[in-house]
């Protein structure tokens, strides 16, 4: 245990050098980190909500709508079924569920008895996965799901938000944020550094869900403003629009979706060539290309209305047919807007709306209270521990500190390069690691110290105390990293904060202690050549 081959030796240097050199920026000012040349390391640790302030959001996603809209698009399809097979029928409707329920399935009644049969078989068919009941007497058929699939609808949903306010939030260059799932159908969303929220919030509350009418110009859109809508169609506002009375434009389009935003793969802010004016360029994918081909191949010279969240954002005429898969969306855009639309395009629909349930703002000063509580334990515990060393075991105590302030840059230089969250829980763990990372120390000495009473050489004593403890080293740090690996697989938010401080710290005293430490003692050694050793 006292030999080191020099790749060993160089290997402990450079770890050491590169844990310095990554530690060191976390010394400097942000303003003086764009001075660094790029190729230095220039990271800092992260700081958590409650160490540098920020946004706290608590969402709730309206899965709600998730059933309603699944609801009337069965309607949509058993309306289109029995209109293609002539089949006459009436009452069409989402049937009521319990209060404050969406409803839980769809009814409808066959107008003619001979055609009861035939209308039962096109609606199984078209709904699989629904039960389909009847009554042949009143030909009255109900379509309903069961609570299982709407219970797997919801917490598809909420997976899917939670995935798709990750992007959004990414997008925005947000450092760290913390997006949690919670009970019910509630999303916890904290925003480290943001301390006015508002853009974020606009982009969390948009659903983002793009699709593609074609507009009705068969039926008067005059007689729908008067409630003579047709069936198949439906008003809806338009975005920058308005009447001569100031109330909003309204478009009659059908509402069968021509194309769905589900089948974009970008989309980029950019300027149209002609007027200057922001644009968002967007792209499908083939299956997207095929259909926006085959659409406006089809209908050429037809208004094409392109629909975000229940609002006509533009209706521009087809004028020849689009064949390479990508068109541009055109509005009364700022810039900023044109590039927040490409950004929630980009990111992804939400399948369900949004609402703030909470919002709270943690100024920075609770931050800087908990810095400087942390930095008071973190520097009682250091000096604490460095002493105590120091008169327990002399000179090899020394080596131990040495070998301990090492520990606390590589800690902090781990910390910077994976970017992890420093919360205060998180600086508890390094106070703790401090304490624990010199016991691998203390183990070896105490059995070098019982080797040197028994007669041992120098040599044979350290030799001895490394090899015999370093077994019980690796067992006690063992456990405690897997204590902390699953306090970071089981646990959230602060309680993860620990959990990576703690296992960084074990992994890097385990360096020191049995790597750096045993260079430093095994080097006096050979240069001292000491007859009697003093621990």
């Amino acid at each position: 245990m006292i030999y080191f081959p020099k790749w060993k030796v160089a290997l402990i240097l450079v770890i050491c050098v590169l844990g310095l050199a990554y530690a060191a920026p976390n010394f400097l000012d942000r303003e003086k980190l764009s001075e660094i040349p790029s190729w230095l390391p220039h990271e800092q640790v992260s700081l958590g909500l409650d160490l540098q302030g920020g946004s706290h959001l608590l969402l709730q996603v309206e899965t709600g709508a998730v059933i309603a809209e699944q609801l009337e698009a069965v309607m949509d399809g058993v309306r289109a079924d029995l209109r293609t097979a002539r089949i006459r029928y009436r009452d069409l409707r989402i049937m009521p569920g319990a209060e404050g329920d969406e409803g839980h399935g769809v009814s409808l009644t066959i107008t003619n008895a001979e055609d009861f049969e035939q209308a039962r078989t096109l609606i199984r068919e078209g709904e699989p996965q629904a039960v389909v009941s009847s009554d042949a007497d009143t030909r009255r058929i109900e379509i309903v799901f069961n609570a299982a699939d709407i219970v797997q609808r919801r917490t598809s949903a909420l997976t899917q938000s939670i995935e798709i306010i990750r992007r959004r939030i990414d997008e925005t260059g947000v450092r760290e944020p913390t997006i949690q799932g919670q009970t019910g159908n509630r999303i916890l969303v904290q925003l480290p550094g943001i301390e006015d929220p508002e853009r974020i919030k606009q982009l969390l509350g948009q659903t983002a869900k793009m699709t593609f009418h074609l507009v009705d110009v068969e039926n008067s859109r005059l007689d729908a403003l008067q409630g003579r809508v047709p069936p198949g169609s439906r008003l809806m506002p338009a975005l920058d629009q308005v009447e001569a009375d100031g109330s909003p434009y309204m478009y009659l389009i059908e509402k069968r979706v021509m194309i769905s935003g589900e089948n974009l793969v970008d989309a980029q802010p950019s300027f149209d060539q002609r007027t200057g004016q922001p644009v968002v360029s967007f792209r499908f994918d083939s299956r997207g290309a095929k259909k926006f081909a085959d659409v406006t191949t089809a209908n050429v010279d037809r208004p094409f209305a392109i629909v975000l969240d229940g609002q006509v954002i533009s209706a521009p005429r087809i004028v020849e047919p689009i064949l390479g898969g990508s068109g541009q969306i055109s509005g009364n855009f700022t810039v900023q807007g044109a590039q927040d639309l490409a950004l929630l395009l980009r990111a992804g629909a939400l399948p369900a709306p949004l609402t703030i349930l909470e919002e709270r703002t943690v100024g920075p000063g609770l931050g800087a209270d908990s810095i400087a509580a942390g930095k008071i334990a973190s520097i009682i515990g250091l000096i604490a521990v460095v002493i105590f060393m120091a008169i327990t075991y002399r000179r090899f105590g020394l080596m131990a500190d040495v070998a301990l302030a090492m520990n606390i840059f590589l800690i902090l230089a781990a910390l910077s390069v994976l970017q992890a969250t420093l919360t205060l829980p998180g600086i508890a763990g390094i106070v703790l690691t401090i304490g624990m990372a010199v016991d691998a120390n203390v183990l070896v000495f105490e059995r070098i110290r019982e080797e040197v009473r028994a007669g041992r050489t120098p040599i044979s004593a350290i030799d001895a105390g490394y090899s015999r403890a370093f077994r019980t080293i690796i067992d006690a740090n063992l456990t405690t990293l897997i204590a902390a690996l699953l306090l970071y697989v089981l646990g959230s938010g602060p309680v993860r904060g620990f959990a990576v401080t703690l296992a960084i710290g074990i992994v890097t005293s385990m360096f020191t202690a049995i790597m750096l430490t045993r260079l430093m003692v095994v080097t006096w050694l050979r240069a001292k050549k000491p007859q009697v050793l003093k621990v």
